[in-house]
């Protein structure tokens, strides 16, 4: 029974089973059972046939989200910059598929104030499959687990105290728009237009290849001719085999649908310029992006300088990955180690190359790696999780799926 039912939604929402478990559908499917008060697997099954509304829920009782705000951060200094580069007559479109439960599509609006753009200028739509996700992005209250990394000082411009937590302020609400939508089904939720920006980031990790060749189709189709597609670290390699090009970005895994206008990257650390804000939004500050944390701060000047290469060092590996040259940036990774020693970073950077390179066992064992040095690395716990549950490590998965949960429930989430 549960084969068919997985089999029902890869159809449905194109979720491939052995990325997340077999087990967490049949949990999903005894927590439905039980809503609808039906023991009966078949019952279910039939029930499940002929009501869109319990598809809907069985669907959110699978999606499980996992995201905060500023998420990889300088895939929103690059979005900033190539919307000013790219800049249109009419007010630039921006789609967050999958938006989970908002905080990428409201990390967008804000980015995109930061880089000195009126509310008239741009909007952004977030579509889910999951109607719950997108029931908490319009309630729009976060609390600790949505506010991750030592850079939050967006915190103080940008929201303002709820109940049960933090509230982006209404200059930031207003220019998301949220729906429920199926990259698979009909692109009615998405309206007729085509976006100048897509966020499509960690879900094809979720599909097979054959609906990963599709999504990439579908992903084509809803961007504009110079559009500009931003994926996941352990994507990078996809979007190149559908005639994607690499956007060359430092750490934003990001792709142009044709070819790019010539402009020049700024280096990374480089921050987004500001003009005066929408006047409905705090005052704003630029954008500070990411730099790999290497080893303990306040270390002496001696060490300064090869902390500084060893950090630049980090950046090319994710840059040569993200421009989709998975051997390469493997190569590069493996010469970091031989300089600077092992350290969570580079053997979690390595296992996402491994990883998009089909060395499922390399990049298993670099994950693990990675959580022996820092045993709370939820990227590392996530990546690793998905590999095993490919793998047909179930209990694996499982035992990282629930020690991913404590790492969270510590945080605060």
């Amino acid at each position: 029974m549960t084969g068919a039912i997985e089999k029902l939604l890869t159809e449905t929402i194109g979720l491939d089973s052995a990325s997340v478990g077999p087990t967490v559908v049949r949990q999903a499917v005894r927590e439905r059972m039980e809503a609808c008060r039906i023991t009966n697997p078949e019952a279910y099954r039939q029930h499940l046939a002929g009501s869109s509304q319990e598809l809907q829920e069985l669907i959110n009782a699978v999606v499980i989200p996992e995201t905060w705000f500023f998420r990889d951060r300088e895939a929103f200094t690059m979005l900033a910059r190539h919307a000013r580069a790219h800049k249109p007559a009419q007010p630039i479109r921006i789609l967050s598929l999958p938006c989970s439960t908002g905080e990428e599509a409201y990390s967008v609006a804000m980015a995109m104030f930061d880089a000195g753009f009126e509310a008239h200028e741009f909007k952004i739509d977030g579509v889910d499959v999951s109607s719950r996700n997108i029931a908490t992005a319009e309630h729009a209250i976060y609390g600790r687990n949505s506010f991750r990394g030592s850079h939050l000082e967006f915190k103080d411009r940008y929201f303002e105290a709820a109940e049960g937590g933090l509230r982006p302020v209404a200059g930031v609400l207003k220019q998301v728009r949220f729906m429920v939508g199926n990259l698979f089904g009909s692109h009615a939720p998405f309206g007729q237009e085509v976006y100048d920006i897509l966020l499509c980031r960690n879900l094809l990790i979720y599909f097979n290849r054959e609906l990963q060749d599709r999504a990439l189709i579908c992903l084509k189709d809803l961007l504009a001719k110079d559009g500009l597609l931003l994926v996941g670290p352990a994507e990078a390699a996809l979007p190149r085999v559908h005639g994607f090009l690499s956007a060359e970005w430092p750490l934003a895994f990001a792709f142009l649908k044709s070819e790019p206008v010539k402009t020049t990257a700024p280096k990374v650390s480089a921050a987004v310029p500001v003009r005066t804000p929408s006047p409905k939004v705090k005052k704003s500050e630029p954008l500070r992006p990411f730099r790999p944390t290497i080893g303990n701060e306040g270390r002496g000047q001696a060490q300064a300088k090869p902390l500084a290469r060893a950090s630049e060092s980090l950046i090319a590996v994710e840059r040569i990955a993200n421009a989709g040259r998975v051997k390469e940036a493997q190569e590069v990774a493996l010469a970091h180690l031989r300089e600077f020693g092992p350290s969570a970073e580079i053997f979690y950077l390595l296992g996402l190359v491994q990883d998009a390179d089909g060395s499922a066992p390399e990049a298993a064992q670099s994950y693990r790696k990675a959580l022996y040095l820092a045993p709370n690395h939820r990227e590392a716990l996530v990546h690793l999780a998905l590999l095993l549950s490919k793998q047909g490590d179930h209990n694996g998965a499982e035992a990282l799926a629930g020690r991913l949960g404590r790492v969270q429930k510590r945080s605060g989430s």
